[in-house]
């Protein structure tokens, strides 16, 4: 195996340039390569990437398993896999790809984590935000998770022409540079608006176009949105999983519990593939078997 940097740079390059992915996302895959290919030397030596099958590939989720790592992050490494050999066959390295024959573990299907509409209630008619400038941020930025379900990356990156007054929506840039356009109720629409006259006045010269920041008037960073989230959560809610993404997943089920049409959901939350989005429909099959239970007398 030459060098395995070799073989997977180029590879990282076509999904950076080619696929636009994040470098959060490359990282993943890099590790996730190398992970392998140093697996393949140490197990079977020096391997030319054409003379390496599916059993290599299997031995080493097998001794993945026995390090106790759960089937959803053996799928990812396998999606890895897949892309990287999908790549060498279109380059012409591999006439085809020894990941045919590899079978997925079935994940523990988990129904995402939301909270519920009372602690939801709660957050914003009975906490107390303190007066300061980060406090006032972040109260905005679980309003933004919750009403419009948008992703960490994505609220970071908001920018004050995101948002516009005169048709009540705001453009969000999703994964792979896409772009949506997500509605906003007038309430939010006036609390944005109350933010950016705040800021106005708290910072002299505007430092940035960037929608939220902190009281440097700096963008925010990710560590201390997923903090600030995290913190605020455990006031009104005891389910595990803290994060914003349990507010977008929370902003979902409420919407499909609802009656939401599950297109729509989709679009909103900005997903390539109904597939991802088809999750929130267990939600609201599970509430409907509890409506079933409590209200037929047949149940």
């Amino acid at each position: 195996m030459e060098n395995h940097h070799l073989l997977i740079q180029p590879f990282l390059d076509f999904l950076k340039f080619e696929k636009r992915y994040s470098q959060h996302t490359l990282i993943s895959y890099q590790n996730d390569l190398t992970g392998f290919f140093d697996f393949v030397v140490t197990q079977f030596g020096e391997t030319p990437l054409s003379q390496i099958t599916h059993t290599f590939i299997r031995s080493w989720l097998a001794s993945l398993k026995d390090e106790g790592l759960s089937a959803k992050s053996i799928n990812r490494k396998i999606s890895s896999l897949k892309s990287f050999f999908k790549y060498q066959v279109k380059v012409g390295e591999v006439k085809q790809t020894p990941m045919a024959k590899v079978v997925a573990p079935k994940s523990e299907k988990r129904l995402p984590n939301f909270v519920a509409d009372k602690d939801i209630q709660t957050l914003f008619e009975y906490v107390e935000f303190p007066d300061t400038w980060k406090g006032q941020t972040e109260r905005l930025l679980l309003q933004l998770f919750y009403q419009t379900g948008m992703r960490l990356s994505e609220a970071i990156q908001l920018k004050e022409t995101s948002i516009n007054f005169s048709n009540s929506t705001l453009k969000v840039l999703g994964k792979g540079n896409k772009e949506r356009v997500i509605p906003i109720q007038p309430e939010l629409k006036k609390e944005v608006q109350l933010y950016l006259d705040k800021k106005k006045t708290e910072f002299s010269e505007t430092l940035s176009d960037t929608l939220l920041v902190s009281e440097k008037g700096k963008p925010l960073q990710p560590r201390s949105v997923y903090t600030s989230v995290k913190n605020y959560l455990s006031l009104v809610t005891t389910i595990q999983k803290r994060s914003p993404h349990v507010l977008r997943h929370t902003f979902a089920t409420h919407l499909m519990n609802n009656g939401a049409d599950l297109n729509a959901v989709k679009e909103l939350l900005g997903h390539s593939s109904l597939a991802a989005t088809q999750v929130y429909t267990h939600n609201t099959i599970e509430k409907l078997k509890n409506i079933y239970k409590k209200a037929h007398p047949k149940a």
